[in-house]
């Protein structure tokens, strides 16, 4: 068997209590004390084989940046790799009590144990294991978890590519794809756009006709918004919330759309863009006012990527007997952003299970112990 794996399966229980405490620290995005402590606890966990930086935010909780001490050269080659996680969740403290950390056959359940804290227990085990073994990894290492990812990373985000920026590449923590654990190589970018609609106030009885309906207006409009999906191309625009009028009896003068658009393609995102500024009113006496865009730009398979993926793939399958896939999805994380960068990126290293943000979030202990093992064997593929 191969060595980083044999220890990894016995690293498995102590990596298993290690998940078990971030998990029971509950760390919602929007509680920032709840999220600091995370941290906190993370940076405590950590203090034998990495040095901890506590950064703030301007509105979230603070971000940990962890800086390894592993074997290899004084002088680190630069530049170095970066991982990144992040440590809040969508859910809000007391949860627990709900959804208990459980361990049941082949799983554990808990609140944020499959996105993300299990692959912060992960890498932090996959680093001790290069440590205790003794292997030389001559570029440094990072683990940079971002407090406030699952709202938009906001205030995290122009560290995370600064960070991104001064590395040779980045490898994300978050889930794999499906219960296989694929890794991902392609993400879909992700805006919200909000279409506003003004028009005038009337009684609906006696002035009819005075008025001019905004939400009459924004159905019209909602209609062409719907028809700049086009699912050949990845795009898709979904109308999420409407709202608008206040009585019956009163024609209404405001209504509002907001809208999640995705995109495969950053040139898709400019498109889009010029299609929303572009709206005008059928009713003349009705005005539009359009804000929003994209948010997170998409990951897309450049050969940085596709190579890194092939390096992932080689090393499961001579070094573990694991046949690993790829996978595109059209959810986010912090990878689109430093894959946009044109910085080399892996995401989904991560936990294999189900259910995240879910009440049956869980992960499947068999495939941990070889992920820890895989994150260990590409941090010394791509260290040297």
């Amino acid at each position: 068997m191969d060595e980083i794996l044999e220890k990894a399966q016995a690293a498995w229980p102590a990596a298993r209590a290690l998940l078990r405490r971030l998990v029971e620290c509950e760390s919602p995005s929007e509680d920032a004390a709840a999220v600091t402590r995370f941290m906190e606890l993370l940076a405590e966990e950590s203090r034998d084989c990495a040095s901890a930086r506590l950064a703030r935010m301007p509105r979230a909780g603070r971000c940990l940046l962890l800086t390894f001490e592993l074997p290899g050269s004084r002088r680190k080659r630069k530049p170095g790799l970066l991982a990144v996680g992040h440590g809040d969740t969508v859910w809000p403290v007391g949860a627990l009590r709900e959804m208990p950390w459980r361990e049941s056959g082949e799983r554990v359940y808990g609140p944020g144990v499959l996105d993300m804290k299990s692959g912060l227990a992960f890498f932090l085990t996959a680093m001790r294991l290069l440590r205790e073994l003794d292997i030389p990894v001559r570029r440094g290492v990072s683990l940079w978890v971002v407090s406030d990812e699952e709202t938009g990373s906001a205030d995290s985000r122009a560290h995370t590519e600064k960070l991104a920026l001064a590395s040779s590449a980045v490898l994300v923590l978050e889930p794999g794809t499906g219960l296989e654990g694929k890794l991902k190589t392609a993400r879909k970018g992700v805006g919200a756009y909000t279409v506003r609609v003004r028009g005038r106030k009337a009684h609906a009885g006696v002035d009819f006709s005075a008025g001019a309906n905004a939400i009459v207006e924004l159905a019209r409009q909602i209609e062409r918004i719907a028809g700049f999906t086009d699912l050949k191309k990845g795009l898709t625009v979904n109308p999420g919330i409407v709202s608008g009028g206040a009585r019956t009896n009163v024609v209404p003068d405001e209504a509002e759309a907001h809208v999640d658009i995705r995109v495969a393609r950053l040139r898709d995102a400019r498109w889009i863009d010029r299609k929303f500024q572009g709206l005008r009113p059928v009713d003349r006496r009705c005005s539009i006012e359009v804000s929003g865009g994209l948010n997170r730009p998409p990951m897309e398979r450049t050969r940085g990527v596709a190579a890194l993926f092939r390096a992932a793939q080689q090393i499961a399958r001579a070094k573990l007997g694991v046949d690993l896939e790829e996978s595109a999805t059209g959810g986010g994380s912090d990878g689109n952003f430093t894959a946009a960068l044109g910085v080399p990126t892996l995401d989904g290293l991560g936990g294999v299970g189900e259910g995240a943000h879910a009440p049956h979030e869980s992960i499947l202990t068999a495939p941990a112990a070889q992920r820890i093992a895989l994150l260990a064997h590409l941090v010394r593929h791509l260290g040297q």
